[in-house]
């Protein structure tokens, strides 16, 4: 849907992942240095498994770039998988297997079970190096392209962790400024707005690592310097916060997603649920409050986008009684396969919404504002941010 598309390929343990990138304007200045930074970013949190140790992502450039400046054209990008040197036999593309690794007995809560009986898969390793959240890699690629787009005319991304299983940063952050979270977090091995409280938080995670648990958590993603007019009440499909909340939830093990303070409003009388609208000669329409998260009607309202997500605990779990399951050949009680696993990944799934939240907002600029010449495009947008201040 929209002027940008993109599309990932690749499996978990597969020579590599590939992303190409449909839509992005020609001259737009992107920087292979800035998507390894925020490769590097999506790889780091405390509680992250071997894998991790294993993979430092860079980026290659096939396509559509020239000298640094977009051609128009589509972008190709690819992050070669180094642990595939030790998978070559077992993830081969063509040939007889020499060592197949089969997996016959599905994982609870992960897609394994539906997705071979979807396909029709005896191994399920078929599903899991492709439901893996190894595919993120892709998807931060992607996102950085458009996060540079945005960043160029002013729009800001940014992520912090909130709680990580049953701990909760202090209240104390909310004090501050969301760029001063963001930033924060960025030092940060928990990436909390509060790294003075990364001990407790380490020692929480230390402690449900020796039971052979997992975590999920709560991250916030937010959005500055957005402007009026994004997205559409017209139509269902069209709606910014639906398209914000699809790309969210789309991130493997996310199952649920607030924007703003979406289910604390619903606890209050509508006088204290709403933002009030005030007018100036200066920042023209704006609210004091942001209880809407940057939303209204399906459409941006000028203030920040803040988008609440909740992760479900990784399902693959590391103690010795497993959860259960059933061999799908045989039919018998099994406990659940174990593959290569974080305790936690909540800190790199915040890294992951940002990059879906950008491009949600670059589609929705390309949408509104054109998408062939950058050039152009940001002359528009200069004078529309002027327009909106004084409408009517």
């Amino acid at each position: 849907m929209g002027v940008l598309r993109f599309l990932t390929a690749g499996e978990s343990h597969g020579k590599a992942l590939v992303s190409i990138i449909e839509g992005i304007p020609s001259n737009l200045k992107i920087s292979s240095d800035y998507i390894n930074r925020e490769l590097a970013r999506r790889q780091t949190g405390y509680g992250r498994g071997g894998r991790m140790k294993i993979e430092k992502d860079k980026v290659e450039i096939l396509s559509g770039v020239r000298f640094g400046f977009t051609l128009g054209s589509p972008i190709t990008l690819m992050i070669r998988n180094k642990d595939w040197e030790n998978w070559t036999d077992i993830m081969a593309v063509e040939g007889e297997p020499i060592n197949k690794r089969e997996i016959t007995n599905p994982r609870p809560g992960h897609a394994d079970l539906v997705g071979g009986i979807k396909y029709g898969f005896t191994d399920l390793r078929n599903v899991l190096e492709r439901a893996s959240a190894r595919e993120t890699a892709s998807r931060v690629a992607v996102g950085s392209v458009c996060k540079q787009l945005l960043e160029d005319i002013g729009i800001k991304i940014g992520s912090y962790v909130v709680s990580i299983g049953e701990l909760e940063v202090s209240g104390r952050y909310k004090e501050l400024s969301l760029e001063e979270r963001f930033e924060n977090a960025e030092k940060s091995e928990v990436r909390i707005p509060l790294p003075e409280e990364d001990k407790r938080f380490k020692e929480y995670i230390d402690k449900v690592k020796t039971e052979g648990e997992s975590l999920g958590g709560i991250f916030t993603v937010f959005a500055t310097g957005v402007p009026i007019g994004l997205g559409s009440y017209v139509q269902w499909d069209r709606r910014l916060d639906g398209r914000i909340a699809q790309a969210m939830m789309s991130i493997q093990a996310i199952k649920g997603v607030e924007i703003g303070e979406g289910f604390s409003v619903a606890k209050k009388v509508g006088s204290r649920a709403h933002d009030e609208i005030f007018w100036d000669e200066e920042r023209g329409f704006y609210h004091k409050t942001n209880r809407a998260g940057g939303l209204e009607g399906g459409i941006t309202n000028g203030e920040p986008i803040i988008v609440n997500v909740a992760m479900k605990p990784i399902p693959t779990l590391m103690r010795q009684k497993s959860l259960q399951s059933v061999d799908i050949k045989t039919k018998k009680p099994f406990l659940a396969a174990k593959e290569r696993s974080d305790i936690t990944a909540v800190p790199a799934a915040a890294v992951v919404g940002e990059a879906m939240l950008s491009i949600v907002l670059a589609n929705a600029i390309l949408e509104k504002f054109g998408n062939d010449n950058w050039n152009e495009i940001k002359k528009r947008i200069e004078e529309y941010r002027e327009y909106t201040k004084n409408p009517f």
